[in-house]
């Protein structure tokens, strides 16, 4: 016997409904103008991929992977993944269709991890973001930090600021890996649970851990850029120029390694003053120099950055900004008479542009006006 219980939305997940919605169309607009007018079109992936793509972009090892992702087996058997992030789908993207490069792309959607859900973060979230493939140049990082800026001023926030680090390339970061697994041997003891089995797999992502112990222990760790060949040194450099350039204020943090396997040289972050705790990151992205090539591509150096939806209006709401306080409609038709005449005038409005809305059912006119007054 079915069960009498209402159904509810997924644990992690949730409706956006009005008038919230208009919060996050805001959002979405402001976004997409500013994109727009830098050249970049809009590319919408599937929101499942071959399982491959993220294990082999992502990092087989990463805790997106191998604990969070959502996987499934469809009925011809193959193994398929719900999307954690976009850039690995819009890299398998530009390797299946061979876009003219630089090939400069934004997106927005829903992505899909299993995590404990908290204060803007889901296991359904909704991220935008843009990509550039085909170019080594850093004035394409320093246009990509610049856009994220811009969408964070655009949204009224003042107090975000700007951190960005280099963490080199093929060349240079074997041996810095080496120096950083060297440190962390002799304080083993002293990492969270999760780091004290697993550093050695991946010692970068021990400076992306928030937790007291890991912030602790590495203190005085061995910095990627203290050890750039010539080649990230000349490309750092340029970014850090170009920023000044424009007027981009920004600090320079040392232990910023991002979270994902594929970054090289720049990776930059966002964070929000007015969002407590360690998740107050409203955006951040990087350059991914080797990315196609491990999906199978040619070697295509790239750059992208993506933005929380969440977390943007989180702080939006600390500062206390927020959208114009518009109507949702500019019209609303009362039918007095209960004949084709409210149909009639309510289309012609809207053909003229108008944002119109009508009542239905027959209804009194105390009740119509009261739908006219929630209205707005």
């Amino acid at each position: 016997m079915a069960s009498s219980e209402p159904l509810r939305a997924p644990v992690g997940t949730r409706d956006i409904l009005p008038p919230e919605s208009a919060r996050w169309e805001w959002v979405i607009e402001s976004f997409s103008e500013l994109v727009r007018r830098a050249g970049y079109g809009l590319a919408l992936t599937p929101l499942f991929e071959d399982r491959g793509v993220f294990a082999r972009a992502v990092g087989a090892g990463t805790d997106i992977v191998s604990k969070e992702m959502y996987e499934l087996e469809d009925k011809s058997g193959r193994h398929l993944a719900l999307r954690p992030e976009v850039t690995a789908s819009v890299a398998r993207a530009f390797i299946q269709h061979r876009p003219p490069v630089p090939w400069k792309v934004w997106y927005w959607g829903p992505n899909f991890r299993y995590e404990r859900p908290q204060a803007g973060r889901y296991r359904q979230f909704f991220q935008l973001g843009a990509e550039v493939l085909g170019t080594a140049d850093p004035g394409a990082d320093v246009e990509m930090v610049v856009l994220a800026a811009q969408v964070a001023e655009s949204l009224g926030l003042r107090q975000v600021r700007l951190l960005i680090n280099s963490l080199g390339d093929e060349t240079c970061r074997p041996a810095y890996r080496q120096l950083l697994v060297d440190f962390l041997s002799a304080r083993v003891e002293s990492l969270c649970p999760e780091h004290g089995e697993r550093w050695r797999d991946n010692p970068l992502r021990v400076l992306d851990c928030k937790k007291p112990e890991c912030v602790e222990a590495t203190l005085d760790a061995p910095a990627s850029l203290d050890h750039l060949c010539e080649p990230c040194q000349v490309h750092w450099e340029a970014v850090v120029s170009g920023l000044d350039a424009v007027g981009i204020k920004h600090e320079v943090e040392r232990r910023l390694v991002r979270g994902l396997d594929y970054y090289t040289r720049t990776a930059f972050e966002f964070v929000a003053d007015s969002l407590e705790g360690a998740q107050n990151a409203v955006g951040g992205g990087g350059r991914y120099d080797g990315l196609v090539a491990a999906l199978g591509g040619p070697a295509t150096p790239g750059i992208g950055f993506s933005m929380g939806i969440d977390r943007l209006l989180l702080a939006v709401d600390a500062e206390g900004t927020g959208p114009p306080s518009t109507p949702a409609l500019d019209t609303f038709v009362i039918d007095l008479v209960g004949g084709g005449e409210a149909l009639v005038v309510t289309e012609e409005l809207r053909r003229m542009g108008l944002r119109v809305d009508r009542g239905f059912d027959g209804r009194s006119l105390k009740a119509q006006m009261k739908m006219a007054d929630r209205s707005g």
